[in-house]
């Protein structure tokens, strides 16, 4: 299977945000659907490339095709490729995944989907959020800078049946700042995209 080139990713974020969606993400033997996405761009305050170059934000602003490890609220490492011409601190932060292999690796990292409380339709939530795919992938921050077309963590185009998607758009979530921009993607109707379903 074809990875995708660093040229996919050397284009405008929100273009490479629209088509992540249907691609599949691959760590080791477990991998998923991308079925969401949110773009940022360093134009806007909610990106962590508005203040300019950091020693975390260094990877932003680096070779498109990367990917962008970081801790959020010091608990969950969430995957974002970045995006556009290097020196542009831009990324596509991967939202959700529909799982497709490696499942019961997935499970087995993510408990708390097979509690009795929540094993009803268990397997939808296992990739439904940035932190609970990269839990159930096994990403870790190790992976922040490594090149997606090579290595344990790669993204794959996507699988003919996944070829033209029917895309909702709408505001991105768990921001604060430039919460108007409609640049949150996902697969309408499909029920492993994170809550709240955007309409």
């Amino acid at each position: 299977m074809n990875v995708l080139a660093a040229d996919f990713y050397a284009r405008p974020v929100l273009e490479v945000a629209r088509d992540l969606i249907g691609c599949i993400v691959e760590h080791g033997s477990a991998a998923g659907v991308i079925v969401e996405t949110e773009a940022y761009h360093e134009r806007e305050p909610a990106c962590h490339a508005f203040i300019g170059p950091t020693s975390r934000t260094r990877t932003l602003f680096g070779p498109p095709g990367r990917a962008y490890v970081y801790r959020s609220y010091g608990i969950h490492a969430l995957l974002n490729a970045v995006c556009e011409p290097e020196g542009v601190g831009a990324a596509v932060l991967i939202r959700a995944l529909q799982p497709i292999t490696g499942l019961e690796a997935m499970r087995a990292r993510r408990p708390a989907v097979n509690s009795p409380v929540a094993r009803t339709h268990a397997d939808e939530h296992l990739c439904s959020g940035p932190g609970k795919l990269t839990q159930a992938l096994g990403v870790s921050l190790a992976e922040n800078g490594s090149d997606l077309s090579a290595g344990a963590l790669r993204i794959v185009p996507p699988s003919r049946a996944w070829q033209e998607p029917r895309l909702l758009e709408g505001p991105r979530i768990g921001i604060s700042r430039a919460v108007e921009l409609p640049w949150r993607f996902c697969v309408a109707g499909n029920r492993h995209v994170s809550r709240p379903w955007p309409r």
